[in-house]
Order: C-alpha cells, then structure tokens, then sequence
C-alpha cells in the first residue's frame, strides 16, 4: 500500500510578507459566544531560567499578575515554546506571576477579556476585530503577529475541480470565524454561493476540527477549510486531498492566522508588563523560528500538558512548515479582510482605525536591533 498523501510545501524566505485573513462579524459572534468553550483553567508558570532564557530579564518590574490566554494548536506554536521553554517568565522576572489559559474558541478568550478574567491573548484575527467592533474601538488593542499561513480547503479525492464543489457539503471550524469566511469569501469569487443556514451552491457546516475529522471519515462531508494542524490529519488519516492552499489567494502568499492583543485597560495602566510580555513573545517567535526541530517538541510537550495527549510528531512537523513565525500583525491586510467579511455578509462596513498599538513591540525590536513593523 503506497504512503498516505502528505500537503505540499514550500519553504518560507526570511523576509516576512504581507498577509490577511477574513474577520468575524459582531452579530454573529454575539450569538456563537455563549457556546463557547470556557477557559479549562490556569496555570502558574513555574519553570526555571536557563542561560537561553536570562538575557531577555532585564528590567525589575513592580509586582503584579500577566493571565494569558492562547490554544492548545498548532498555530500558536510561539505561545506554546514560550511557556515551556519559560521565556515570559524570564522576561517578566519574579515580581510579576504569570498564569496561563487555555481555549478552545477565540469568541471564549474574548469573553474572557471582556470581563476582565486575562490580560491578553493570542488569538485569530476574526475574534480580535469582533472584540473591538463590540466594545467601539475600546476594549483590545493588537500589539504583535505571531502566526501566517497554514489553512487549507482539503476534500475527498474524486472532487477534481472548484466546480465539482457545486452541490457539496462543506466544514468550517466556526460560523464566521476566519476559516468560515475565507471560505464564504472564495466560493463567493467563484460564482458559488452559500448561506449561514447551510443552503446555497455549497452547503457549509461549521463544526469543530476534532469532528470534522470523524465527519469527513464516515462520508458526512466532502471536505472542509481548516487551518493546521487539521488540513494535515485530514490528508494523512483520512484519505483528503489538498484543493487549495490559502496562501496562493494572496498576492504576496501569506496571511495572518494568530496574533496577541491586551486589553486596552491593562496596556494602560501596566505597560511595564506588557512590554516584558512582548520581550517574551519576541525570544519566543525567535525561538520557534531558529530551532524548529526543538520548538516542536516544547510546543507538542505543552499540548500535552493542556489537553492530556501529545500530536504525532509527524503531524507536526508536517503542519510546521506551512506555518510562517512572525512579529509583524501586518495591520494594513488585517483590515483587507474586513472588506472580505463586508463581502459575504458578515461584517457592516466598519473602519479599524487603532485596532493596533505596534509602540512597545517595536521598542523591543529595536533594543534586540531588529527591523521594527508598521501599520
């Protein structure tokens, strides 16, 4: 029996490259928040510094508490190196306890911002631009990237072409969340329509990953759009095939799929915190991009720990390299992809002015002499 199909690759350049993803629209996110996924608890980071980790403690802060939310995937790999490897808490030094959260939906860690329960949180683009169509421009504010590229619309083998997608079923991880409306958005460009009941040219039926897998096995559906590592599980353990890679709909091929926003109150009020938050992120993003082979193991090691069961390395590694690590939110294609969501009927026209607040990130930046971002 020959070996299962594995995703096409290819390697990313060291300069970062300008990227988007579509956003959640407000209404919808108001009514798919209640059934999210709570927090499944704190940690308190307690890992030792290591001589990796001493040079980024640098200045003593005032006592205080950094709560930080991100997921148990893939994409927030320098989320994840940066707590196992104890890059925050290096960074925040031992007057400021770092707790951490995990989700399993951006609208929970919203809700969590919104009252109050984190500080900030790593997140997709959707949730951050539905927090601040919400709050009015008042409640988060975007302060670095993370993450581009890695999602995927992967279907059954007989499905040959965009048109054979007529009259098909189709899951997405959430109703308007990023991958729904990138989606939404293609179909849409193709002459297919779709509705958010489910009816249309293209059936789409959000679900989460973990049963669209099982889905997709039993025949349920013909295929889905997901981000990594799911694009990846579906190809080798469940016989998909790769239709199309998000990356080439970009004039550039890159896109932005996780980023770190703060609640606009504590950047306020603890910019000092903030600020080492970001020192942390950048030895982290440094990290995961310069020693890939050591970053996975930190980042499968604390998925590990948030969900009770490690990835196959293999999917991992093969997730890995259609993920590009980066600093740069790219603010300016964050906002295309409101067009996009404006598009399909998700998103009144809305203007993003602030989302963003780049002044600390590109403070550390430029003390670590690396090149600095913009809007």
């Amino acid at each position: 029996m020959s070996a299962p199909p594995v995703l096409q690759t290819r390697p990313h350049p060291t300069h970062h490259r300008r990227r988007s993803a579509p956003l959640l629209v407000a209404a919808v996110a108001l009514a798919i928040v209640g059934a999210s996924l709570p927090a499944q608890g704190a940690t308190t980071t307690t890992k030792k510094t290591t001589k990796a980790t001493k040079a980024t403690a640098t200045v003593k802060l005032k006592s205080g508490k950094l709560r930080l939310g991100l997921f148990p995937n893939v994409t927030h790999a320098p989320a994840l190196v940066g707590v196992e490897k104890g890059l925050y808490t290096a960074a925040l030094g031992p007057a400021v306890k770092l707790e951490t959260y995990s989700f399993n939906a951006g609208p929970a860690a919203v809700e969590a911002l919104f009252s109050g329960a984190i500080d900030a949180a790593y997140v997709g683009p959707s949730p951050a631009v539905n927090a601040f169509v919400r709050s009015k421009g008042k409640a988060i504010r975007i302060i670095a990237g993370s993450t581009a590229g890695g999602a995927f619309l992967v279907v059954k083998p007989g499905i040959k072409s965009i048109a054979d997608l007529k009259g098909k079923k189709l899951a997405t991880p959430q109703l308007g969340g990023t991958q729904d409306i990138a989606l939404r958005y293609f179909l849409k460009s193709k002459g297919l329509s779709s509705t958010v009941e489910g009816g249309g040219d293209v059936s789409i039926i959000p679900q989460e990953n973990a049963q669209t897998l099982e889905t997709f096995r039993a025949g349920g559906i013909d295929g889905a759009w997901v981000p990594e590592p799911w694009a990846t599980r579906l190809v080798a353990e469940a016989g998909a095939k790769v239709l199309v890679d998000e990356r080439n709909l970009w004039p550039k091929q890159s896109f932005t799929t996780t980023i770190l926003i703060v609640r606009t109150e504590f950047l306020k009020d603890r910019p000092d915190i903030v600020g080492a938050l970001l020192q942390g992120h950048v030895a982290a993003v440094d990290f995961t991009i310069n020693n890939p082979a050591k970053a996975q193991d930190a980042a499968n090691s604390q998925i590990k720990k948030l969900t009770g069961k490690k990835l196959a390395a293999s999917v991992i590694s093969n997730s890995w390299v259609n993920l590009t690590f980066t600093n740069d939110p790219e603010i300016s294609t964050i906002k295309v992809g409101a067009q996009h969501a404006t598009e399909v009927g998700l998103l009144d026209k809305t203007d993003l002015t602030g989302i963003e607040d780049l002044t600390l990130l590109n403070k550390v930046l430029a003390k670590a002499g690396k090149p600095t971002v913009s809007d």
